[in-house]
């Protein structure tokens, strides 16, 4: 993702030098861990929250958010007007940008999915790819595919689509980034999940075999 020139296959540098890009193209400071969204901007994905977790999270200093999406008219115009407040560590994109989404799964440190409602899910997946760590709310298919760092998996959970539940895994997740081993380890862990449909071909075929008399 970083360029058209030869790869970088280190997973830490290569997201050291994604991350970087992202931080130069926002003028943010790549030394705080990046937060980002990416999706509609609507109630069942907690859009509506957004405001109040990135004026409590961002008052603090320590992270940097990055938003790409669009949905609500009002949602948009609150994340816009908070650029102003926090130019030097938050950054928005309204609208639809397939190339600017992976250059974000690919340089983020973590991603903020506060769904109300979440059928299934593929951005944590995406994300988890990426080496991203996925900060979702225990609901649907984010409840199926990412386990909590607390429970031996690779993610940080929530279980209330609320300002403080979501600010309290931000936090989570700022000292996750602290601790450098587990979070380079954390990083290793979801790179290797596999949620591909040659996975699930032979589970299902397993099950049928199971079955047959």
């Amino acid at each position: 993702m970083i360029s058209e020139k030869e790869p970088v296959l280190d997973l830490n540098s290569g997201k050291a030098a994604n991350k970087l890009y992202l931080c130069k193209r926002f003028d943010l400071d790549e030394s705080k861990p990046l937060f980002s969204f990416i999706g509609r901007l609507v109630y069942e994905k907690g859009a509506d929250l957004f405001s109040s977790i990135l004026y409590k999270s961002l008052l603090k200093e320590k992270i940097n958010i990055l938003i790409l999406g669009t949905g609500d008219k009002a949602v948009e115009s609150e994340l816009k007007s908070l650029r102003v407040h926090f130019n030097k560590s938050y950054a928005c994109t309204i609208g639809y940008d397939e190339k600017l989404a992976h250059q974000m799964y690919a340089g983020s440190d973590f991603l903020l999915m506060p769904s109300r409602i979440e059928p299934c899910g593929l951005n944590q997946m995406y994300a988890l790819r990426y080496g991203t760590i996925p900060v979702v709310r225990r609901v649907g298919g984010l409840k199926d595919t990412v386990i909590d760092i607390g429970d031996g998996g690779f993610g940080i959970c929530h279980v209330h689509a609320s300002v403080e539940d979501v600010c309290d895994s931000i936090d989570r997740a700022v000292a996750l980034f602290e601790n450098k081993d587990q979070f380079i380890k954390t990083r290793e862990k979801c790179m290797l999940l596999d949620h591909s449909w040659d996975k699930s071909a032979k589970e299902y075929l397993t099950l049928y075999k199971s079955l047959t008399p």
